[in-house]
């Protein structure tokens, strides 16, 4: 069945976009992420326009987050403190971030942004966490118990410490609040969650235990990620309900089987999983940057 979208002016079909909202509604409560890093590549691919792309997957992110959340409150692994101070960050964050955004539109640049952020960060962070998860099946397979993370490094001895009794941490706040300023600033350029950069920034720069991550994980990208469509919708109008709606339909069924899924998964299994995600979807994204350089730049932004 195929349907307009106004903001987006293309027709697409309505089911596949149910089907891409529950397939990133699972990658979300499996993971912690809040799918953005998939789906909006996926939106560009099925021919979305990168800005509206970017704006609207932010709503889509809130829904299938708000999903998964709840099912990692049931099991009380959040850790509320630290969702808050990597909220905080996060809100400061997202507002750069869209100031930078409407800047590059206005110069008629952002889809060039938006393409060459998603290639660097997804092929780094893939890369490491790819690594890092091989390692680790394969002592694991051989029998050799898994090294535990250090839970004491120079992060540790920065001022302003807190107390995060859900994660067993006492810890300054400013590791997390920059780490929630940097995901807030990815959010409202690449219309991601930031569960990507986040998940691995909690486990190993922070040392928080790896079943309260993806619920802490999630809570901070519900108001960062809603707070981004806010301000995408009021300054640059590329907000597009019909596909927000269709998306946010699929994504809050698919999560709550992800979050099923993701408790039966080793740790290992499940980062070596998301990691193969992502290297994947960045192969797709520089492959199209290099095979179609002609469609690089925004042509006529400037005056919107």
């Amino acid at each position: 069945m195929q349907i307009y979208l106004p903001i987006a002016e293309v027709s697409v079909n309505a089911f596949l976009l149910l089907g891409l909202g529950g397939m990133v509604g699972i990658l979300s409560g499996m993971f912690g992420v809040g799918g953005g890093f998939l789906m909006t590549p996926l939106l560009f691919f099925i021919g979305i326009p990168p800005a509206v792309a970017v704006a609207t997957e932010a709503n889509q992110i809130v829904a299938s987050s708000f999903s998964g959340v709840l099912a990692h409150f049931r099991r009380k692994t959040v850790d509320l403190r630290m969702g808050t101070v990597l909220l905080i960050g996060g809100l400061i964050g997202a507002a750069l971030g869209v100031a930078i955004f409407n800047y590059l539109k206005s110069l008629g640049q952002v889809d060039l942004l938006i393409r060459l952020s998603y290639v660097v960060f997804l092929g780094i962070i893939g890369s490491l966490m790819f690594v890092e998860s091989l390692n680790a099946l394969r002592k694991s397979a051989k029998g050799a118990p898994v090294p535990t993370r250090r839970k004491h490094n120079w992060v540790h001895n920065l001022p302003f410490k807190m107390k995060f009794r859900t994660s067993g941490l006492y810890i300054s706040v400013i590791p997390p609040a920059l780490v929630g300023v940097f995901v807030g600033i990815l959010s409202a350029i690449m219309g991601v969650g930031g569960g990507f950069i986040m998940v691995p920034a909690m486990i190993y720069l922070l040392g928080m235990p790896t079943k309260v991550v993806v619920g802490t994980s999630l809570f901070q990208i519900i108001f960062v990620t809603a707070f981004t469509t806010l301000l995408h919708a009021t300054t640059n109008f590329t907000v597009d309900m019909v596909l927000a709606v269709l998306l946010l339909v699929g994504g809050v069924v698919g999560a709550q089987f992800g979050a099923q899924l993701g408790a039966r998964l080793k740790a290992e299994q499940l980062r070596i999983l998301l990691a193969a995600l992502v290297l994947v979807v960045c192969g797709k994204l520089a492959l199209d940057l290099l095979l179609m350089p002609s469609n690089l730049y925004s042509i006529g932004t400037g005056g919107h």
